[in-house]
């Protein structure tokens, strides 16, 4: 359920942060705003899951998960291993 509604509410977001930037459909052409939309859609959906994650109360395991995430797509320098 949490994946879910996490890639849901991303999708829907992350719109509306495009066109805080100022960057829309009618100003920008597809071949622009579209690659922009899904490159945002990744952080906003880490951003999310840990956030749902914590209010459908597994915060441990969603936090592992993002780290487990991150690591494998090389930002894993941004938390150390124990």
């Amino acid at each position: 359920v949490v994946f879910a509604v996490t890639g849901s509410s991303a999708a829907y977001l992350s719109k509306p942060i495009l066109a805080w930037f100022g960057v829309s459909k009618a100003e920008v052409s597809g071949w622009v705003y579209y690659p922009l939309y899904i490159l945002l859609i990744f952080p906003v959906y880490q951003i999310l899951l840990v956030s749902i994650g914590f209010l459908f109360g597994q915060f441990t395991f969603f936090w592992a998960f993002e780290k487990k995430m991150l690591r494998a797509i090389g930002l894993g320098f941004l938390w150390r291993r124990k």
